[in-house]
């Protein structure tokens, strides 16, 4: 889980694994790794999930945390388009360390859609260069899910 501080990771993460959701921000300090099992077209997979402070700046943002990744979710807040622009950067950057890998957008805090800053348009434009983009809302559950079945997708489709 990648992308800028306050944008949902964490709220995401435990909402698929334990199914709670808390209105209390805690940022997360260094990384909490979780794990669950997802069965996508009969193949069970065990996800490692690691919930990767907020980084505005990929130098600072541990190397080691992201060797061995099969795949990542970038995470953006619907609400703030910075997040956008430093999950494209974090994207760049990534790919260029480790090499092209699947990956998601998510642009999270769909329950808050009438207050984006993110509009369609950028998003179909994203769509047409093959990115693959998921709406969800940490607080109501929507997409969750989904998210994470899709990315495991992309992972074992890369891997065979």
């Amino acid at each position: 889980m990648l992308g800028s501080f306050a944008v949902g990771k964490t709220s995401l993460v435990k909402r698929f694994v334990s199914s709670i959701f808390s209105e209390e921000y805690l940022t997360t300090v260094g990384v909490k790794v979780d794990k669950r099992l997802v069965k996508v077209n009969e193949t069970e997979v065990n996800l490692m999930l690691w919930d990767l402070h907020g980084e505005d700046e990929f130098q600072k943002l541990r190397l080691s945390y992201l060797r061995g990744m099969s795949g990542y979710i970038l995470v953006v807040d619907g609400t703030r388009k910075t997040t956008l622009d430093r999950a494209f950067a974090l994207q760049r950057n990534t790919e260029a360390t480790f090499g092209p890998m699947p990956f998601i957008l998510v642009l999270n805090k769909a329950d808050l859609k009438q207050e984006w800053q993110i509009g369609d348009d950028v998003l179909e434009g994203l769509r047409a260069k093959g990115w693959l983009i998921k709406k969800t809302s940490a607080l109501t559950g929507e997409g969750v899910p989904e998210m994470f079945e899709s990315l495991t997708e992309r992972i074992l489709i890369e891997a065979t």
